[in-house]
């Protein structure tokens, strides 16, 4: 019994030895574990975070050229001319003296321009690099703890003398014009240090010592070339040059599209309106830099493409055609009547499919009297078409017509005797007198101002029918009726342009019933010569207001230089239907084709001859009453008046319109009356150009016209 006993009290004082055993040992792994952590923490700590710290990664992008344009046939219109380029990739955190010895170092292999190119805080920058020590001494015992570094920098620029500086040599301001665009750079950000005037010599000399200049690469740049010259430009526009880079102004704006300070970005015109698919997307690099800022590995994370191309609506041959027929017949009727015309200097004409919106071609000419040497007596001033609004005349008496019809205010059967009309004491009558009784396609036919006073006096609730009155009162909304028929057509409002601005003219804002009848003739607001052309393309088609178009559809780059798939093709778009009755827009055709195509008609003396009559046109002539203001060199306004407007809208052929066009020619004499028909000739000379050209590419078996396209609804 008591043998077993002790036994068992042996067995169970052997369990707390075996856990003591334990324990030691995880005892001594933990003092194991803290002592290394000492070590590294304590010992090898600056070392770990060293090694920690020793890469960074920044993601830089580069550049890629911008996309080209082509015309509806495929013309290359802007181009993108490749050039030897010698660019600068800083690395992070490069001192200016560093920067400063690369430029003394690539100074011996190319020639960097630097007349008018530099600043004296240039010269005295450089003057500081070399002696610094004596520059920062002179200030020493100026008290700067209250400057920061800054102010305390330009305090040693200013100790600098203009003696000092003045003495440099060529081959040191060549240096100091390499440093200046050197630090133009930014950290691991391709700049391009020369892109022009770049010598074979001087390519390939930099290529053969890039191991001796740190960030310095040859690669390839590229810069806008125009193959068909001056020709529509205003509308193509222009870019910034990598000096300028994006706009100041909007700064922030293309920072946050992921723009670089120094990229080149449209800034008018279509390069403008077009910007976001005309840049491409840039090729984006990440680098890995140790902490010395050394690049120590670089992978590229998205591949760049340049950008996309525009297909333009416009036709550069017949553009061309057009440009010249505005220059034969505004230098015509210049030299015709020189004295009368003396305020006469520019045209302008619009050409479009009224029945898609696209825009054919676009000119304004403006015509110098005195040209210096190099200046050429012509010069594209084609924004005037968009931009300038002038007082049409009769040619918005279509959409009178169609306002009174549509508003009850006359019919087809009403027929109004053209005679002289006195309200006030004032007479009001017709450009041509003795037209006697007319309806509205007469009305047109013959340009009969007298109905379109009585049409605007029963839309205001005035019946009477007298010629012969003390006064005159309509009602309240007489003028809100037109406006808003007009505006049905784009009369007083924006055509809806794809282009950064357009001017919507000036409608006035007093109501006054004399001024209504005057509204009523084109004799009260403005407008532009794109909304003129909206408006005739809106009679042609038969009611559908189209948004005009300057480019038809975007393209994907190609890589064998011809268009690439398409990206986005732009339909054309319906911005609104008129509301009145087909059989009244009939009507105002009618009138139109009378205009050219009968004795009676104010332009058949033109349009029914040869060699134009068998082209078909319809129009609508128009006079205007204008004056003009010229401004001196003080600011001093002079104002001329008895001037006119000499306009014309229409489309061709009439039953079946291909195009349609507005012409206007501001600022004749009024005893100019030799040269009266400029803007008719203008316009039937457009018409024949077009068919001529058509009937040209149809024996090359060329289709011209795209009447077959679909129209979309807004």
């Amino acid at each position: 019994m008591g043998k077993k006993n002790k036994n068992k009290w042996k067995h169970k004082s052997h369990l707390p030895f075996r856990l003591n055993v334990v324990f030691f040992v995880v005892f001594l792994l933990f003092a194991g574990i803290i002592l290394q952590l000492g070590v590294v923490q304590i010992l090898n700590g600056e070392e770990a975070q060293d090694e920690i710290d020793r890469t960074e990664n920044t993601t830089t992008s580069i550049p890629v050229p911008r996309g080209e344009f082509y015309d509806r046939y495929g013309r290359v219109v802007v181009d993108n001319e490749p050039l030897y380029s010698i660019t600068y990739t800083p690395p992070k955190g490069v001192q200016a003296n560093e920067k400063l010895e690369l430029a003394e170092e690539i100074a011996q292999y190319i020639d960097m321009e630097y007349e008018g190119k530099l600043t004296d805080r240039d010269l005295k920058e450089y003057f500081f690099l070399k002696n610094k020590n004596e520059v920062v001494a002179r200030i020493e015992d100026e008290d700067t703890s209250e400057l920061d570094n800054g102010e305390v920098y330009q305090l040693q620029l200013d100790s600098i003398t203009e003696e000092e500086i003045s003495g440099y040599d060529n081959q040191t301001k060549e240096i100091i014009a390499i440093k200046k665009e050197l630090d133009k750079a930014y950290a691991l950000a391709p700049h391009v240090l020369k892109n022009s005037d770049i010598t074979e010599k001087e390519y390939s000399v930099v290529a053969e010592h890039l191991a001796e200049l740190p960030g310095i690469n040859v690669t390839s740049d590229w810069e806008r070339t125009y193959p068909f010259g001056s020709t529509f430009q205003s509308y193509i526009g222009s870019i910034t040059s990598r000096e300028q880079g994006v706009p100041r102004d909007e700064l922030d704006y293309f920072m946050s599209l992921d723009y670089s300070r120094n990229d080149r970005v449209g800034t008018s015109g279509l390069e403008q309106q077009y910007e976001d698919v005309l840049r491409g997307t840039k090729e984006k690099v990440q680098y890995e830099t140790d902490k010395n800022n050394n690049v120590i590995n670089s992978k590229v994370i998205r591949e760049g493409q340049r950008g996309k191309d525009l297909v333009l609506t416009i036709d550069m041959e017949l553009q061309e055609r057009v440009n010249k027929i505005v220059q034969e017949e505004l230098e015509k009727a210049i030299r015709k009547a020189p004295a009368a015309n003396r305020h006469l200097d520019n045209a302008i004409a619009v050409v479009s499919n009224p029945n898609t919106g696209e825009i054919l071609a676009i000119s304004g000419q403006t015509y110098n009297r005195s040209p210096e040497d190099g200046e050429g007596r012509f010069s594209d001033t084609s924004h005037q078409a968009i931009y300038n609004a002038y007082m049409p005349g009769s040619i918005v008496k279509g959409a009178t017509v169609l306002t009174g019809l549509h508003e009850g205010a006359v019919s087809p059967s009403t027929w109004i005797n053209d005679r002289p009309i006195t309200i006030g004491g004032s007479q009001k009558g017709s450009y041509t007198s003795n037209i006697g009784t007319v309806n509205d396609i007469q009305a047109l036919q013959q340009s009969s101002n007298v109905y379109m006073y009585f049409l605007a006096m029963y839309l205001g609730g005035e019946y009477s029918n007298q010629y012969n009155m003390n006064g005159l009162s309509l009602k309240d909304n007489t003028f809100e009726k037109f406006t808003y028929n007009f505006n049905q057509f784009g009369l007083g409002i924006k055509t809806g342009i794809d282009f950064p601005y357009e001017g919507i003219g000036v409608t006035g804002n007093q109501t006054l019933p004399g001024q209504i009848l005057d509204f009523s003739i084109g004799q009260f607001s403005s407008y532009t010569a794109m909304q003129l052309n909206q408006y005739v393309s809106t009679i042609a088609n038969g009611g559908d207001r189209m948004r005009p178009r300057l480019v038809k559809s975007i393209h994907d780059p190609s890589m064998d230089g011809d268009l690439g798939p398409v990206y986005k093709d732009y339909s054309p778009e319906v911005l609104n239907q008129l509301e009145m009755d087909s059989s009244y827009i009939d009507r105002v055709q009618e009138g139109f084709r009378q205009v050219a195509q009968t004795s009676q008609g104010t332009a058949s003396h033109v349009f029914s001859k040869d060699p134009y009559a068998k082209y078909r046109m319809a129009v609508k002539t128009g006079t205007a009453q204008s004056f003009k203001a010229v401004f001196d060199e003080d600011g001093g306004r002079t104002t001329y008046g008895d001037l006119l407007n000499k306009t014309l809208v229409g489309y061709a052929p009439h039953d079946d319109p291909e195009i349609a066009f507005s012409i206007v020619a501001p600022y004749l004499g009024e005893n100019a009356t030799s040269t009266f028909d400029i803007s008719n000739n203008i316009g039937a000379r457009i018409g024949q150009a077009y068919f001529e050209l058509k009937k040209e590419r149809n024996e090359q078996g060329v289709e011209m016209n795209n009447n077959e396209e679909e129209a979309t609804e807004e």
